[in-house]
């Protein structure tokens, strides 16, 4: 006897980048967060049917949505800070425009912080708060009895012309939660973006790991192995969404999944998407203890904290590069102890990040490690203090990429208020801040960094990006002279030696008609100054999508 199905679900996963005014967002992003709020409406037999803006141009993706969303009794939609939220409010828009009884609810980390912004457009019937999973479920339950939403826990509503927020659910750990629902995704079209052969220029592309080769295709996936994070970050609004508590899986229970996708998808490599995979070493020993035992046959990345790296056994790090760890992201912040202890407030002191970066590239593992400078309360002198430890810790870690980007106010953290109170102006519509996001491309709050600074980062970035041979294909006199740059400090007469490398690239192309040279590595470091708008974001991307963003030049993806 066939059951007829409970209800229809359709969740829209907007797009990550702005596809329109340049590449596309890597192939290995798959649409987790929807994988997991689906899992349970799934087992109890509604059908859900995924959508993810990253795999078409937008009109037709919103389109593909529009015409799921017809028969369905809820419309879902996520995003982070920057343009999956602009992307996700457009699509409402277009279901709205011919769908008007359909419940629409949005969560993810940006909803979390700014319901209100969401709210009182009147697209959407409710919020979700925080962890989502257990709040879903019971929205997929109130939806399918025609019940309102408005005492479910962990979301927020609108009424009487403000936002209400509903008390939170505890947050649970993974024992609680349902694996995703893997059946759910078509694989193949990711498959085909990752093996196309540019694919290394796609936006957020990791770097290749060494065994394929630099910028060879490899097929990968993303992975949430833990939720939370336990660090006081105060530029950071993961204390405000998850109360700074950790929860994860087990080693084996990660490793159970990664050979079941393994079998299904015949991945090569793993992207953890935690914000903070290194939390518990015992934890980190299970997992790469399991992958060593089954053989699986991967190479893996994540997020981990300076402190950890230098708190674990070494045999832990070296267990670590056994198992396939090719890439770490590590989160360095700033540069000098004082402001890293008053206004950051991680445990790092002295030369750790420096330490930390040289532990990992030791053992095969290369660095993605990120500085900001411009934070509200930071004077000039420790952005200089702390570009000085992003070019010591290059100079150590010649095969890591160690950047410096721009502060930008992130909703829902301390350090927004004092942002606000200094002078940052906030976008007044939801559409406009699809570019808050965007720091990797301009300037989020212009007028922050001191001339004299954004001068002295403008020549890190060009030496950093000459140093490590993303402009020619060989070892020669400009790439030595910008090692010795980084390992001495000394950057006087930079500006003119950057004027003369720029002559030399030009001149060069025209008489050798090498389409491998290119100046599209450029940082935007180069472009400081320029305004926050979306126009202006959209000239910046032209001019500077490079590696930057891509496979030679790793960007986060958390909200950090």
């Amino acid at each position: 006897m066939i059951h007829a199905r409970k209800g229809k679900i359709v969740l829209y996963q907007p797009q990550q980048v702005d596809s329109s005014i340049g590449p596309r967002s890597s192939g290995d992003m798959i649409p987790l967060e929807m994988l997991q709020i689906a899992a349970w409406p799934d087992r109890e037999g509604y059908e859900i049917v995924i959508i993810d803006g990253s795999l078409y141009p937008q009109a037709e993706a919103h389109r593909l949505a529009v015409e799921a969303a017809q028969d369905a009794m809820l419309f879902g939609v996520t995003g982070i800070l920057g343009f999956m939220v602009k992307d996700g409010y457009q699509c409402v828009q277009r279901l709205r425009a011919v769908n008007k009884r359909i419940k629409v609810v949005a969560g993810g980390w940006f909803a979390s912080v700014r319901p209100d912004l969401l709210l009182k457009t009147g697209l959407y019937d409710g919020v979700v708060m925080g962890q989502g999973e257990q709040a879903f479920r019971e929205i997929v339950e109130a939806t399918a009895a025609g019940e309102a939403w408005d005492d479910l826990k962990s979301v927020a509503v609108w009424k009487d012309g403000d936002v209400y927020k509903n008390e939170k659910h505890p947050v649970v750990g993974f024992d609680q939660v349902l694996d995703p629902a893997w059946h759910l995704l078509d694989f193949e079209p990711y498959r085909a973006l990752q093996l196309d052969p540019d694919s290394h220029k796609h936006i957020l592309r990791m770097p290749s790991p060494e065994r394929f080769g630099k910028r060879k295709p490899y097929v990968g996936i993303t992975f949430f192995s833990s939720f939370g994070c336990p660090e006081p970050c105060k530029f950071c609004c993961s204390p405000f969404v998850t109360n700074r508590r950790w929860k994860a899986m087990t080693g084996a229970r990660i490793v159970d999944n990664l050979e079941h996708l393994k079998e299904r998808w015949g991945y090569d490599v793993v992207r953890f998407h935690d914000a903070n995979f290194g939390v518990l070493e015992k934890r980190v020993k299970e997992f790469t203890s399991e992958l060593l035992e089954r053989e699986l046959d991967i190479n893996w990345n994540c997020f981990i904290e300076t402190n950890s790296i230098l708190r674990y056994d070494p045999s832990t790090l070296d267990a670590m590069a056994a198992s396939g760890m090719h890439l770490a992201e590590i989160g360095a912040e700033t540069g000098t102890d004082e402001f890293m202890k008053e206004q950051i407030g991680k445990p790092i002191s002295g030369d750790d990040n420096v330490n930390a970066t040289y532990e990992m590239e030791r053992r095969g593992i290369e660095c993605s490690v990120t500085y900001i400078i411009g934070y509200p309360k930071e004077d000039k002198n420790n952005m200089l203090a702390t570009l000085d430890q992003a070019r010591r810790a290059q100079a150590v870690a010649p095969k890591s990429s160690i950047t410096v980007w721009p502060y930008r106010p992130i909703p829902g953290t301390e350090m927004w208020d004092q942002a606000i109170e200094l002078g940052f102006t906030a976008p007044d519509e939801l559409e406009h801040w699809g570019s808050l996001g965007e720091y990797h491309l301009h300037e989020t709050w212009p007028g922050r960094i001191p001339p004299e600074v954004a001068k002295v980062r403008k020549l890190y970035c060009h030496y950093q990006t000459l140093a490590r041979g993303l402009v020619r294909k060989k070892v020669g006199l400009w790439e030595k002279l910008a090692r010795w740059r980084l390992q001495s400090g000394n950057y006087k007469f930079g500006e003119v030696e950057a004027k003369l490398f720029d002559v030399f690239i030009r001149v060069y192309k025209k008489v050798s008609k090498d389409e491998g040279l290119s100046r599209s590595w450029v940082d935007p470091g180069h472009k400081t100054g320029t305004s926050g708008n979306e126009n202006a974001a959209k000239i910046d991307q032209r001019e500077v999508v490079s590696s930057v963003t891509t496979g030679d030049y790793v960007g986060s993806g958390s909200e950090r």
